[in-house]
């Protein structure tokens, strides 16, 4: 890319574009069908800031597209059986499209975390969370299936890049269930060529700079250094972490696990942090929640 540095692939911008795009479909669908409102619940356990904030940008943008969105907030001292009993209403609730369970549960209780994600009804785990669409996902069967909201948003925008995903070799650093392990499921079943790299994996640095594609899930703020990107890669970086910042307003920044200035000045192309991974994230829940109300209204129809 020159003395210019790498293009920036704005997460912001993009989410804005498919948002248009969801909302004109849901229009052309009400147009056919005036009963058709794609409705989402958001199950939240307490009353953590940071799941709030989440839960205020994904209402808000649901409500853009006309999404009905709903969010089911309950008591940190909720049990892990009231739990599942108010999950299983919203799975027999014809209204409700789609569910998700905001992680992490802020709960006095013990509740098992996959417990919850599993409790939802796989046609309606519009977080793509579920452990039979993760077993799709695993195999390449997506008719029908939902794909982890995160991962999704990250290969829309490696495809924004345009390079080339076929052929490409792709590394992805993090195996979490939720990132890392299906990005490289995507990635391999849009025909890239795949290494995960992890706590364990000997020489990092030498793997990450073999990437035509490097995408960055591993939690650990500014580990990715500059010397660890090959020349002109696309690197997707989806972390996020608050560190103190004295110059800040709020006394914190956000940073990425990526070194974002050094790395910028070698790849070809980056998302930034805050603004890059995160509303296409937002945005690629909000389009599985219109996929699952279409799925739904065609077997009604059936």
């Amino acid at each position: 890319m020159g003395s210019q540095g790498a293009s920036i692939l704005s997460g912001t911008e993009i989410s804005k574009q498919i948002r248009a795009q969801l909302k004109e479909e849901v229009k052309q669908i009400q147009q056919l069908d005036p009963n058709f409102v794609p409705g989402l619940a958001i199950v939240q356990v307490g009353d953590r800031e940071d799941s709030n904030v989440y839960i205020r940008m994904k209402m808000k943008n649901a409500a853009e597209i006309g999404i009905n969105a709903r969010h089911v907030k309950l008591p940190k001292s909720i049990s892990q059986t009231e739990l599942l009993t108010e999950i299983d209403k919203l799975n027999n609730d014809s209204s409700v499209h789609g569910i998700i369970v905001q992680m992490p549960l802020d709960s006095d209780e013990k509740i098992e975390g996959s417990i919850a994600l599993n409790a939802v009804s796989q046609t309606k785990d519009v977080d793509g969370l579920h452990s039979l669409n993760a077993a799709k996902v695993a195999r390449g069967e997506f008719s029908g299936c939902f794909v982890p909201c995160t991962p999704n948003g990250c290969l829309e925008l490696i495809k924004k890049s345009g390079v080339k995903l076929e052929g490409s070799r792709a590394v992805v650093l993090g195996r979490s269930k939720i990132v890392g392990m299906p990005m490289a499921e995507l990635l391999c079943w849009n025909h890239a060529t795949v290494t995960i790299c992890h706590s364990k994996t000997k020489d990092l640095p030498a793997v990450t700079r073999e990437a035509d594609i490097l995408v960055v899930a591993i939690g650990r703020p500014e580990m990715v250094r500059g010397d660890w990107v090959k020349p002109g890669a696309v690197v997707i970086d989806c972390g996020i972490t608050a560190v103190p910042d004295v110059s800040k307003a709020s006394g914190q920044k956000l940073l990425g696990d990526v070194a974002y200035e050094e790395v910028k000045a070698v790849a070809g192309y980056i998302t930034p942090v805050p603004g890059g991974v995160g509303p296409m994230t937002v945005c690629m829940l909000l389009s599985n929640t219109v996929k699952a109300a279409k799925l739904a209204n065609k077997s009604e129809l059936r």
